[in-house]
């Protein structure tokens, strides 16, 4: 039955049944292809009848479905004619893992984070009326993206303008982890409206049977039914926010989400549709481990297994670290943003409940947390991946950096990280944290030297940024580990020709390429790694410059207000004059998705790139040869 559709129209035609069918064909479909490609899984499974469901009552494009955080499209893909394409997912010039609309025009509003979507369908909603048009506008947002600020910033300025479009709420109980906090607790109360509203229809069907007396009870019924809808239900928030509250219903009952579906094109105003559905549906391992199987590998179908061997990460290195540490310090604390797995504080969590804070998915909350503990004297290490620091930019000028409060910011995911895209690249946050006055911030070559950073952190007193990328270290393994201080680099290796001065991850590749061009070329290298961006070490950099006179930069960010800028500046400023300079950067646009290795290969940032030189341009080796140095 899934080979016959092609678009929303195909669904339309099919009965109940034959919806069931195709149900369990697209869980079938999705299971083969994310087994083989990665992806998000889980929460892909959860929304499978209520995708078919919403493409049966709604017509798309015309109508406008805007999917929060985006990562659960890939039925609502199958559905809009990508059902072939889907088998490229998240493959370099291959299908997304999240709404593109240069895919296609039903992918209404490009999504990668949490909690945006109301507002996306809100302002959608308020254009069609202002243009007099009669679309229907539908938000897709889970329980788990309804702890971010902005998603209640949305729902207060929906309900208070009474503008026509529905919310529906993809109650599943979690986010990445298991939910936390009082909108989680007020959920857990509103589930019971289910048992309430049965109970209440079965009971007015008998009453108004009664002759004579049937109606005028029903009418005091009716009377008192908003203070038993308060003892059942407390608070009925959505409703008192101005929202029409249907549910909850069964999200995986494809008859009665139509019927609810149908029901809110009728009626005036916002309306929210609570939809509790089941993470991982129809994989039993998916639906035991939700969270593994949230985003995954390529892994075995019939045991989960990654096929992948698991190695140690820089995140399992820092949570590691830091459990150590705060064995020895009492004033460490922990926060996370609904990502405790991902960032390595699964352990911390385990060993010290009582200094571990889940906040929920609210990045801007996590920092200004942390700079209230900071204040009353705590120590908070938040990590949080690059992508979503972006999201709590002004709590660390105006919160941290202001009043110079000791937060250790660790930014997980920094740099490429491939298959999710330009959402999730993590290439801005050098640029945009180094604009920010009080800010010390530090990248490590490998694990050791996280380690190591943190430890000097921890006892800087100062707020701090460490920067690391996903996955493991470099296997080039680099012995020379000297000892860390306060805006220091370090020269790795000693040479009198050519100076490449590297960050972070990035500097394993610096060794690689020296290696490779004293290998070929009748010249020596020097190698430095900046560790720090801020402050960054000038006189290191000066003097290595004017022994050599050419320099490379390696980074793994934009090319824009980072290492390449830093060194620029110092050019500048100490009036270093006939300095060649090459920089190694992403360039000033969002980067698509990939494997990190093909991207590097594209934007010119592997061994060879480098050694060849950006576009084929003449390199400064080139010019060294041809100098006769």
């Amino acid at each position: 039955m899934l080979e016959t559709i092609n678009a929303p129209e195909d669904v339309k035609k099919l009965n109940t049944e034959e919806k069931k069918k195709l149900a369990e064909e697209i869980r079938k479909y999705i299971l083969e292809i994310v087994s083989q490609n990665g992806g998000h899984l889980a929460s892909n499974l959860g929304v499978v009848e209520l995708s078919l469901a919403l493409h049966s009552i709604f017509d798309v494009p015309k109508d406008k479905i805007v999917w929060d955080v985006g990562h659960q499209t890939y039925v609502h893909k199958i559905i809009t004619g990508r059902r072939e394409e889907l088998k490229t997912l998240r493959q370099l010039k291959g299908i997304a893992g999240f709404p593109k609309s240069k895919e296609s025009e039903a992918d209404s509003f490009n999504t990668g984070h949490s909690s945006t979507s109301i507002s996306a369908a809100l302002g959608m909603a308020r254009a069609r009326d202002l243009k007099k048009e009669n679309n229907s506008v539908i938000a897709v947002i889970g329980d788990g993206a309804l702890t971010g600020g902005m998603a209640l910033e949305a729902l207060n300025d929906a309900g208070w303008s009474q503008t026509r479009m529905t919310v529906i709420l993809n109650d599943n109980e979690m986010s990445i982890s298991k939910n936390i906090g009082g909108i989680s607790m007020l959920l857990s109360k509103m589930r019971t409206k289910k048992t309430y509203s049965k109970s209440s229809d079965v009971v007015k069907k008998v009453i108004l049977k009664m002759p004579a007396v049937g109606k005028p009870i029903v009418k005091i019924v009716r009377r008192i039914k908003r203070s038993i809808k308060q003892l059942i239900i407390p608070k009925m928030f959505f409703e008192d926010i101005g929202f029409r509250y249907l549910g909850p219903v069964d999200g995986h009952d494809i008859e009665e989400l139509e019927r609810m579906l149908k029901i809110s094109k009728q009626l005036e105003g916002p309306v929210l549709i609570h939809v509790l559905t089941k993470k991982g549906k129809g994989y039993r391992i998916a639906e035991e481990n939700p969270d593994k199987f949230h985003a995954t590998g390529p892994f075995d179908l019939e045991t989960g297994k990654s096929k992948k061997e698991k190695k140690k990460d820089y995140s399992k290195i820092f949570g590691e670290k830091l459990v150590e540490l705060a064995k020895s310090n009492d004033k460490i604390v922990a926060i996370t943003a609904s990502m405790k797995d991902g960032t390595g504080l699964t352990e911390f969590a385990k060993q010290f409940p009582d200094r571990f804070f889940d906040i929920g998915i609210a990045e801007q909350h996590a920092i200004g947390v942390a700079a209230g503990m900071a204040k009353e004297g705590a120590i908070p290490v938040v990590p949080i991946y690059s992508s979503f620091y972006q999201r709590a930019y002004d709590q660390v000028i105006h919160d941290v950096a202001m009043q110079n409060l000791p937060v250790i910011m660790c930014v997980d995911r920094a740099g490429i990280v491939g298959a999710d895209g330009e959402t999730h690249q993590g290439t801005l946050d050098m640029a945009f944290f180094r604009l920010i006055p009080n800010l010390t911030i530090m990248a490590p070559k490998n694990f050791k030297e996280l380690e190591e950073m943190l430890s000097f952190a921890v006892n800087l007193g100062k707020p701090v940024v460490i920067r690391y990328p996903r996955g493991s270290e470099d296997e080039y393994k680099m012995e020379k580990q000297e000892k860390l201080e306060e805006g220091k680099a370090e020269i790795l290796k000693e040479g009198k020709d050519l100076s490449i001065i590297a960050i972070g991850k990035m500097v394993a590749r610096a060794m690689k390429v020296a290696q490779k061009i004293e290998k070929e070329q009748n010249i020596t290298v020097e190698v430095i790694n900046s560790r720090f961006l801020k402050p960054i070490d000038k006189e290191t950099i000066k003097k290595s410059l004017q022994k050599t006179r050419q320099v490379i930069t390696i980074e793994d960010g934009t090319i824009l207000n980072g290492l390449a800028s830093a060194v620029q500046e110092i050019i500048i400023e100490e009036d270093l004059q006939e300095i060649k300079i090459q920089n190694y950067a992403y360039p000033d646009q969002y980067i698509e998705h990939g494997s990190v290795e093909e991207l590097e290969k594209i934007y010119h940032m592997d061994v060879e790139s480098i050694e060849r030189g950006q576009n084929g341009q003449t390199t400064i080796i080139e010019g060294l040869q041809k100098a006769g140095r």
